[in-house]
């Protein structure tokens, strides 16, 4: 089965009040951007039209709803705490009525969908899980224990990405002798770091970090050394939808042009035990590893 098919043993995400397992068919998480600097062109501050897209993504097949009130630009400045807190809270605000009007694909699917913010400062990270969000989707690297002491305090789960440096910063310019090996110290140090903040493995995502810090031929690469982060038995989530490393591939430089791109990433990690994929387009990416699922591909 596909979504950690390469782990012997079981690997739980534990949130507040509930578990996900695999083995188990992989995840979609969909991207709901509420700011209007997203690269691929589909975000607003518009608390109604988010609850639209979220209903709509839902029912596409979304397992996990990724919400972003920032850009993670590196051109671009970051925006106050209490405006990011603002947009957050005006959709976790309609969180129930999205969950009441959205119907789930199919039997498989998480239920209800794991609600995530997409955020890195430890004073937006205190403020959306007192709002009832459930992951944080932390780009910061976890430079200092702060978000998983947060994250232990409330009984969040926390993703951890790779990366160096501070956030929305270029690091584009880093060079890697041996990506694979600085992913596995990387990811051993920062594990230990939440178990002394007093956050269990349990409550774990692992984040190679795709276009942070890394080159094109560094994402490519991230795919072949998947394997290296198996020890971790961590869900590992693979941030593919419409990436530039995709766009570089394939010659477009229109990010929503590279959604063909993208489920080929999934497929591909998919094959090399990512469990949790962060996309733009659920319901193509959903289609993908039903099918896949299917035919035990």
């Amino acid at each position: 089965m596909f979504g950690g098919s390469m782990r012997s043993e079981p690997v739980i995400l534990r949130m507040r009040g509930r578990v996900i397992e695999w083995p188990r068919r992989g995840c979609v998480m969909g991207i709901l951007n509420i700011n209007e600097d997203s690269f691929s062109g589909d975000g607003r501050v518009d608390a109604g039209w988010a609850v639209e897209r979220a209903v709509a993504m839902i029912g596409e097949g979304a397992d996990f709803l990724d919400v972003g009130a920032e850009s993670a630009r590196t051109n671009r400045e970051a925006i106050s705490v209490d405006e990011e807190l603002e947009r957050f809270a005006s959709f976790a605000e309609r969180w129930g009525e999205v969950v009441e009007r959205a119907e789930p694909r199919d039997g498989e699917q998480v239920w209800p969908p794991v609600l995530s913010a997409n955020t890195w400062r430890s004073e937006v990270v205190e403020g959306v899980l007192e709002m009832g969000y459930e992951l944080v989707n932390d780009m910061s690297g976890l430079t200092s224990a702060r978000n998983a002491e947060l994250c232990a305090q409330w009984g969040g789960a926390l993703l951890v990405m790779h990366t160096v440096g501070e956030p929305k910063v270029d690091h584009r310019h880093v060079s890697w002798a041996d990506l694979g090996r600085s992913m596995e110290d990387f990811f051993a140090e920062r594990i230990v770091r939440c178990r002394e903040a007093g956050l269990s493995d349990e409550q774990v995502v692992l984040d190679p970090g795709l276009g942070f810090a890394k080159g094109v031929e560094d994402d490519l690469e991230v795919f072949r050394a998947l394997d290296r982060l198996m020890n971790f038995a961590r869900p590992i989530l693979l941030p593919v939808g419409r990436k530039g490393f995709v766009g570089e591939v394939l010659g477009i430089e229109e990010a929503s042009e590279r959604d063909a791109g993208t489920m080929a990433c999934v497929a591909a990690g998919l094959r090399r035990g990512g469990s949790i994929f962060r996309v733009h387009e659920v319901k193509g990416c959903f289609e993908v590893i039903k099918v896949l699922e299917g035919v035990g591909a």
